[in-house]
C-alpha cells in the first residue's frame, strides 16, 4: 500500500503521520488534518444562533452545530474525492490525495461517506422538526456542488449556499421563523465564501487550466483582488443589515468593525501569484468568522 502522508497544506501533517496507514488515510480523506474546513461551515451556524439571541440559552446548539460540521464536512470532502478522483490525480496538489494516491479504496471511501453521514444524522435528530427540515433540504446542493467546476465560472458561489446552509439551520432552531435579518446573514455569508474560496482557488490556477476545471479565481484573471474586495464588501454590507434588522440602532453596525478591517488587510496584502500567501489568508478566515460571531453575540444578546 502507498505510503501517502498529508497533503501539503495539512495543518497537522505531524499528528495525522502518527496514525496508522489505513486510519491516517481516512482522516486525510475527511480532512481532519485542516480544521479551517469545518470552522468555515460552523461559523455561519454559530452567527444564526447569535444573533438570534441564543448563545446563552440555547448554548449546546453550538456543540451540535460545531459535531455535525465536522462529520458533514467530512462527508462532503468524501463525496467530493470520489466524484473528483480523476481530476485529482492530475492536479500536482491534490494528487497525494488518498484515493489517487492508493491510500483508500473507493469502496473504503463510500463505507466511510456512510459512517460519516450517520454521525450528521444523530445530530439532526436533536433539532426541532422545522430545523431538521431545513438541514436536510441542504443535500441537493451538497451533492450538486463537485460538479459545478465543470459546468460554471463560478462554483464558488454554489460552495457560497452550501457553507452557508448552517445559518439557516442555527436562526430556525432558535428563533423558528425566516426573517429579513436571516436572509441578509445567509446572503452575507455567501458572498464571504465566494470571496475566500477564490482566495483558495489561486493556488489551483495552472493545474485548473491544463485540465479544463473553472473558478472565479481564473475567470477574474488580472483582476482576482478586486473581486474578493467586492465580495468582502458585499459581505460586511449584508451582514451590517442583518444587524440592523435585529437592532436599528446606529451603534449596532459597528460591532462588525473588526471583522471587516481583517477582511479588508486579506484583499490588501493578498498576492495572486503567491501560493503560500493566498492559503495563508485563505486560513485565517477562520478569525474572520470569530470576530462575525462577537458582532452577532453583542447585538443579538442586546436585542
Amino acid at each position: 500500500m502507498p505510503n501517502a502522508t498529508a497533503t501539503p497544506d495539512s495543518q497537522h501533517p505531524g499528528l495525522v503521520g502518527l496514525l496508522p496507514g489505513p486510519v491516517r488515510g481516512l482522516a486525510l480523506l475527511a480532512r481532519f488534518d485542516r480544521p479551517i474546513g469545518w470552522w468555515l461551515l460552523f461559523w455561519p451556524g454559530g452567527w444564526g444562533v447569535a444573533l438570534a439571541g441564543g448563545v446563552f440559552s440555547r448554548w449546546p446548539v453550538l456543540l451540535l452545530l460545531l459535531v455535525g460540521s465536522i462529520a458533514m464536512r467530512g462527508a462532503g470532502c468524501v463525496y467530493n474525492d470520489i466524484v473528483d478522483r480523476n481530476l485529482d490525480a492530475q492536479v500536482e496538489r491534490t494528487r497525494a490525495r488518498p484515493i489517487p494516491s492508493g491510500l483508500v479504496s473507493v469502496r473504503a471511501a463510500w463505507v466511510w461517506l456512510v459512517c460519516l453521514s450517520l454521525t450528521g444524522l444523530a445530530v439532526l435528530l436533536q433539532l426541532r422538526p422545522a430545523a431538521q427540515a431545513v438541514a436536510v433540504a441542504s443535500l441537493l446542493p451538497v451533492a450538486a456542488y463537485p460538479f459545478m467546476k465543470r459546468i460554471t465560472w463560478w462554483p464558488q458561489a454554489w460552495l457560497g449556499l452550501v457553507f452557508s446552509w448552517a445559518a439557516l439551520v442555527g436562526w430556525i432552531e432558535v428563533d423558528g421563523r425566516f426573517s429579513a435579518a436571516l436572509v441578509l446573514l445567509y446572503a452575507g455569508s455567501i458572498a464571504w465564501a465566494i470571496g475566500y474560496d477564490t482566495i483558495y482557488a489561486l493556488q489551483d490556477r495552472e493545474d485548473d487550466a491544463l485540465i479544463g476545471v473553472r473558478s472565479s479565481a481564473r475567470r477574474l484573471g488580472r483582476h482576482v483582488r478586486g473581486g474578493v474586495a467586492l465580495a468582502y464588501l458585499a459581505a460586511v454590507l449584508l451582514w451590517s443589515g442583518a444587524i440592523w434588522a435585529v437592532r436599528a440602532d446606529p451603534l449596532a453596525p459597528v460591532a462588525l468593525v473588526p471583522a471587516a478591517g481583517h477582511l479588508g488587510w486579506q484583499v490588501l496584502t493578498l498576492r495572486p501569484d503567491d501560493g503560500a500567501g493566498a492559503l495563508q489568508r485563505f486560513r485565517s478566515n477562520w478569525f474572520a468568522g470569530l470576530l462575525v460571531f462577537m458582532a452577532c453575540l453583542v447585538v443579538g444578546t442586546a436585542a
